[in-house]
């Protein structure tokens, strides 16, 4: 059996990689016209980790996507370490983890969003999730990310409504009375049994940029205008608001002295509110 360390290095080694396949696969989608630039940050205590930021900006397809992987550990602060599994008396953690966020130039393709991370306190376990947020409603689109997310979970015999509730609670906004985008599906504190939760990290990493793809290319060609755009921005106010009020990323990261500019990477290049 593999100790702690050896899972922390599998887990570390399989983000680096996703990230790279991402970027590459997301480049090809822009007909490798437009490149991500990279930015490497680390923790301003010494020996405590940091991570690779990659950001496309301006893109045809991408108006703004950042794809980040980050290691990092040390002690949470008192106030925060009582909310984390396992970091209720040491305070001490390690994590790696992956996030994407891709905001997109065309209103008709909907914004998504992936993470995977792998924690480490006294307990260890793996999280994340997928979810979309379009702009107008596409009963189709929505019947696509289901089918290909529940395919997942089912060949990793993992339950995919139960998944699907929980994203469904999660990226609801409390103060607006409403859901953030379709769902997808959402998951954490799965300790049980390393090596199959792993293998679903994995195949959910590869089916991200497979459902990605495919989304993209439905609606890459269609035809926006103005009003089109400010509706879109109009939703990335909402995007705005959740990250900022709710989402336990950005908590996580704040706490853990992360890097700000890559904490706030998941919000859009511009939004409105009215």
């Amino acid at each position: 059996m593999i100790n702690t360390e050896f899972r922390k290095k599998f887990a570390d080694n399989w983000f680096n990689f996703l990230q790279k396949q991402i970027c590459k696969e997301f480049e090809e989608l822009e007909k490798n016209k437009k490149k991500f630039s990279k930015r490497v940050w680390f923790k301003k205590k010494n020996n405590e980790g940091g991570g690779i930021s990659f950001t496309l900006l301006n893109g045809k397809i991408f108006e703004k996507v950042g794809v980040n992987k980050s290691t990092v550990s040390g002690k949470f602060k008192k106030k925060f370490k009582s909310k984390i599994l396992g970091a209720g008396k040491s305070g001490k953690y390690w994590a790696s983890g992956i996030s994407v966020v891709a905001h997109m130039r065309n209103p008709k393709i909907p914004a998504i969003h992936f993470n995977t991370r792998f924690i480490v306190t006294s307990k260890e376990w793996f999280g994340g999730g997928m979810d979309v947020t379009p702009s107008f409603k596409d009963e189709k689109e929505r019947k696509i990310l289901h089918k290909m997310l529940k395919s997942v979970c089912l060949q990793n015999k993992k339950n995919y409504q139960k998944y699907k509730i929980w994203c469904d609670k999660y990226f609801y906004l409390p103060h607006r009375k409403e859901s953030r985008g379709i769902g997808g599906i959402f998951f954490d504190y799965e300790t049980k049994n390393w090596s199959q939760n792993f293998k679903f990290v994995r195949d959910l990493g590869l089916a991200f940029i497979d459902i990605s793809k495919l989304i993209i290319r439905r609606k890459s060609k269609s035809k926006w205008n103005k009003k089109d755009k400010e509706l879109q921005n109009l939703k990335r106010g909402r995007y705005v608001e959740f990250n900022l009020l709710y989402d336990r990323g950005t908590k996580f990261g704040l706490n853990t002295g992360g890097n700000v500019e890559s904490i706030l990477m998941s919000l859009p290049p511009q939004a409105i509110w009215k």
